[in-house]
């Protein structure tokens, strides 16, 4: 039985966390709320060692997001984080010169 995709949640628990106070820090509740079902639908997959980037929805690599699509970049201590949201849905978390994030237990 497929299961879907794993949730962001289960496999980076403290990014989730972090992003969860950041959000309600900057009056995004709705965006803030909507992480706990975000599905971990792959990496960025750049190769480049300061991305830990991670897609939250299918999209064409290359391709503009176009109507609807917003950035949300958010104050966190250290490193830069970025939220790409389509008509209100975290599609792609930029996580950029970051110390390496811990997998929970849900991998």
């Amino acid at each position: 039985m497929d299961q879907g995709p794993q949730l962001v949640r289960d496999v980076f628990p403290d990014l989730v966390t972090e992003l969860h106070a950041l959000l309600e820090v900057e009056g995004e509740h709705d965006l803030a709320a909507s992480l706990r079902d975000l599905p971990l639908v792959g990496e960025c997959g750049c190769g480049d060692s300061f991305c830990q980037s991670i897609r939250t929805a299918d999209h064409p690599q290359g391709q503009p997001y176009g109507p609807g699509h917003r950035c949300v970049p958010l104050l966190p201590m250290k490193g830069t984080l970025v939220l790409d949201v389509v008509d209100d849905r975290i599609v792609y978390v930029e996580v950029l010169d970051r110390p390496p994030m811990h997998r929970g237990s849900g991998l």
